[in-house]
């Protein structure tokens, strides 16, 4: 076991149990990151320990709120069932409220308090289910007054339309700032149902699907909302505010019927025109999104968007709370959907398995809907990415809680090395179905960065294991430059690397994209597969090479361009053993069907094919001048080892274009 699978199996325990802390900046990030403190367990690890004792089914949340403050009262039942004989159940509420009662399946107990952990005594068999109820009242912690920097519950005045709002936000781990709850990432509670009572004037946002709006004839109405689908306890919400109902439909294919957007928008005249085009397209991004990851998850129920005045977006459960739309924040929202709350991450170290998912999901939607705009939007990644020499994918301190939603490594070199993995399966086919794949396979459940990794392994063939221990674990990314020549017939190249951080990540062994201008043709790009820091390539049969112009082109690779050289030096050790050896050529070079062997000698040969992963795709006798079947190959560069009846090996390169 090397070090990083050791830190990967120990934190995931540890984060399981942390109460951690907010987000950086970017997209959703915005709202997730105005704290960067350091935030430690209101809970020691022995209690956390003991929430992990039970499994939470439902949560059933009655709240009486307003728009004009955060004060709160109501009662929550949590239902649950013992994993082993139990004689007390522990979970989370925040140390400042009031509790009037706590009842086990409907009677009072006396209880157990000590700040915000909470333990209620039970006699519960494995397996014996319960319902504790808690009716409390009090006011949520702000950033000023908790010294956790507590977000759980905010109020705040919107300064572009002026409409009063409060709002939940729970993510990481502030669910217990508005709410009793076991505070566990592993531990979905299979349905949630909220109700909330307001003042007539507003209307309450939440989960799912709002069954019935009650009005009570004392000035307030009640907002009765289920969702029936899994959910972790950080995307339950709520929202309150003098808001008007626009809901549009989407019809995705595969869905039964249309999917409602359900959004609740300022009350305020000119808010609603402001927005509405930018609304309207979120049916464009459902219906793309289920094309490309699958159908929606929730479809039997709704997404939808309540307005709060945030900075950014935060991405609750069918009923996202975002502070304005536009095309990327919409959609990274949206793609949430799938990457964070259908499946989530197992721990706060691979945060990637929601924000690197959902950052690139902004890149999708641009290249379908404003194709040439996913250009600037990756280059920009890359320059914020490069902006500091290290940092890795994956966290490592699950407490910083600055470092967890980093927007230069959580979310751009999170959406930068999706793009790199499409790069490297090179087949847009298995890369979207392994991306379907590991929705399937992970369904309403929780999933590690590593779980991604196997998927995309299975569909595609390939082992990915460098990829991740380069880009996802390691830090930094690699400088190139290049030289090369033509000599006779044949195009040499040297490629060579350094990297930002060589003492945690010395080597990158992704292939490279080399763009070459060429005689009377168009560009021509190709593909070298890099293993070392410094490598040479002999491509024979391409003599019509007269410039290169770029590597790595279409930024598939998070790379600085160090020097690009023509070296009239390069190959001529080769060539010279090359007239020596009478060498074999292949003909044409690149090809996309057939490659004929050519030589000045009858002879047969053993051929043997070697494709850009490294495996063996085609081992038999040929005889020369016998042209080889290429056409279902994928592109790439592939190695042909050519070894004649005499012994004699001579080993070729050869461009599938």
């Amino acid at each position: 076991m090397n070090l990083k699978n050791a830190l990967l199996i120990f934190f995931s325990f540890i984060f399981s149990l942390s109460v951690l802390a907010q987000k950086e900046e970017y997209s959703c990030s915005h709202i997730k990151s105005k704290n960067k403190t350091l935030k430690s367990n209101t809970l020691s690890v022995v209690q956390i320990a003991q929430t992990e004792r039970y499994d939470v089914h439902f949560y059933q949340l009655d709240l009486n709120l307003t728009n004009t403050s955060t004060q709160l009262s109501g009662t929550v039942d949590i239902h649950g069932t013992a994993k082993e004989y139990l004689d007390s159940v522990w979970f989370e509420l925040f140390e400042t409220f009031t509790i009037s009662d706590i009842k086990l399946n409907g009677i009072s107990v006396v209880y157990a308090r000590n700040l915000s952990a909470i333990k209620v005594p039970v006699n519960l068999l494995t397996n014996g289910d319960f319902i504790i109820s808690v009716t409390y009242n009090g006011t949520p912690p702000t950033a000023s007054t908790n010294p956790l920097g507590g977000s759980g519950m905010t109020n705040d005045n919107s300064p572009s339309w002026g409409n009063q709002v409060t709002w939940s936000l729970s993510e990481p781990f502030s669910a217990f700032e508005w709410f009793p709850c076991k505070q566990s990432l592993t531990d979905k509670a299979d349905s949630v149902y909220v109700n909330i009572t307001v003042p007539s004037a507003c209307k309450a946002g939440s989960n799912g699907v709002l069954e019935q709006e009650l009005a009570l004839g004392n000035g307030t109405t009640k907002f009765m909302w289920k969702h029936r689908y899994p959910i972790d306890y950080y995307l339950i919400s709520v929202a309150v505010a003098e808001y008007v109902d626009y809901t549009v439909y989407a019809n995705p294919v595969g869905a039964p019927n249309p999917i409602p957007i359900q959004n609740f928008i300022y009350n305020n005249p000119a808010t609603l025109p402001n927005f509405q085009t930018d609304i309207d397209e979120t049916v464009d991004f459902i219906e793309y999104f289920s094309e490309v990851f699958g159908l929606y998850p929730f479809y039997n129920e709704k997404y939808g968007h309540c307005m709060a005045p945030l900075s950014g977006g935060m991405e609750h459960q069918t009923m996202t709370t975002q502070g304005f739309f536009n095309n990327t924040l919409t959609a990274h929202e949206l793609a949430h959907q799938w990457w964070g709350d259908h499946v989530t991450c197992k721990s706060w170290s691979d945060i990637w398995v929601n924000e690197g998912f959902a950052s690139y999901a902004e890149y999708l939607m641009l290249k379908e809907m404003y194709p040439g705009d996913e250009v600037a939007d990756m280059a920009d990644r890359h320059i914020d990415i490069k902006s500091e020499l290290g940092g890795s994918i994956w966290v490592e301190d699950s407490l910083d809680g600055g470092r967890i939603f980093d927007s230069r490594l959580t979310y751009n070199k999170g959406a930068a090395f999706v793009h790199t993995l499409r790069y490297l399966i090179n087949n847009d086919d298995q890369f979207f179905t392994s991306l379907q794949n590991y929705q399937s396979d992970f369904a309403f459940s929780t999933a590690l960065g590593v779980d991604v990794q196997q998927v995309m392994e299975t569909e595609s063939g390939l082992d990915l294991s460098e990829a991740f221990e380069q880009w996802y674990f390691g830090e930094g990314y690699p400088t190139y430059s290049a030289k090369w020549n033509v000599i006779g017939n044949d195009l040499h190249v040297n490629i060579t690397h350094s990297t930002s951080m060589p003492s945690i990540t010395p080597l990158f062994t992704n292939d490279l994209d080399i763009r070459f201008q060429r005689t009377g043709m168009s560009d021509t790009t190709i593909r070298f597969t890099i293993e070392s820091t410094n490598q040479d390539y002999i491509i024979v049969g391409l003599n019509t090479i007269t410039n290169l112009n770029s590597i790595d082109p279409k930024n598939w690779i998070i790379n600085n361009v160090g020097s690009i050289q023509h070296d009239l030096s390069l190959g001529l050790i080769e060539a010279e053993k090359n007239e020596e050896n009478n060498s074999v050529s292949l003909y044409p070079n690149p090809s996309s069907d057939f490659v004929e062997i050519r030589s000045n000698k009858i002879e047969t040969y053993n051929l043997k094919i070697i494709d850009p992963t490294g495996k063996l795709c085609f081992s038999r006798k040929v005889k020369t001048g016998e042209k080889i079947n290429i056409s279902e190959f994928q592109s790439g560069l592939f190695m042909f080892q050519i070894e004649s009846e005499n012994g004699e090996q001579i080993t070729r390169k050869i461009m599938r274009k």
